[in-house]
């Protein structure tokens, strides 16, 4: 079974991007079974089978950078392969030697790319990364204007499942009054809020307007994605980005 997701994005030649779902690996439950997260307890070598069959199928040649991610707003250029995971919850690259990853379960993945795919970046859009302006340091590190960058929007926890507290409504409104809109209250100082809403709003404030999307809810839909606010102990999917030599 093929764990890869095609996205049929960003529909650029010299551009590999792709997501993946939780079918088609070998880790036993809780992590069943195509987990590619090595910080979860799962079996380590499961992982690394796991990440050897993704190597595969995504059909690069690049090796994965992969990251440590702390669900801040740190993002880093990456210009040569580290064995060791980076620790920043984005990562950029004009390098054509590197493939780069982002790990989630509900957070939202979020790839970008300028229009001649020579510059590429992925991004951990948790809430946390996304209120400390995640999106806008990433595109800071493009060296065009964001009218010219295309961006992608990952499976992640829906607008009808993630509940949040007054104080994460909050912290974005503190980054952006007009983020407002992204929230419906259910009350007792609590509210749905809407990730992908929220990472479109920032990115067409940064100026980009080339927006896809895949809009698929991770929590609801058990049997294809792995979701931590859905089971705690879980597995991890992966979005990834290579430029083409």
């Amino acid at each position: 079974m093929n764990s890869i997701i095609d996205i049929n994005w960003p529909r650029l030649t010299n551009v590999l991007a792709a997501t993946t779902s939780r079918q088609g690996g070998i880790s036993l439950p809780p992590f069943d079974s195509f987990n590619l997260g090595d910080h979860v307890a799962d079996n380590i070598e499961h992982v690394q089978l796991n990440r050897q069959r993704l190597s595969q199928q995504f059909n690069s040649k690049q090796p994965i950078q992969w990251l440590n991610q702390v669900h801040g707003g740190d993002v880093v250029e990456v210009t040569i392969h580290q064995q060791t995971p980076i620790t920043a919850d984005a990562a950029f690259t004009k390098s054509k030697n590197i493939t780069l990853a982002i790990l989630t379960a509900d957070c939202l993945p979020i790839l970008l790319v300028n229009q001649q795919g020579d510059e590429i970046a992925a991004v951990h859009g948790g809430w946390k990364p996304l209120a400390a302006n995640i999106i806008a340091n990433t595109l800071d590190k493009f060296s065009c204007k964001g009218t010219s960058v295309k961006a992608w929007l990952g499976p992640c926890i829906g607008s009808s499942t993630f509940e949040v507290g007054a104080e994460v409504k909050a912290k974005f409104l503190s980054l952006d009054v007009k983020l407002e809109n992204c929230f419906i209250e259910q009350g007792n100082d609590k509210y749905l809020a809407d990730l992908q809403a929220i990472a479109r709003y920032l990115l067409t404030c940064n100026c980009v307007n080339s927006i896809d999307a895949l809009a698929e809810c991770t929590l609801t839909q058990a049997d294809k994605y792995f979701s931590y606010r859905r089971d705690g102990k879980t597995g991890r999917m992966a979005s990834l980005i290579s430029i083409q030599a």
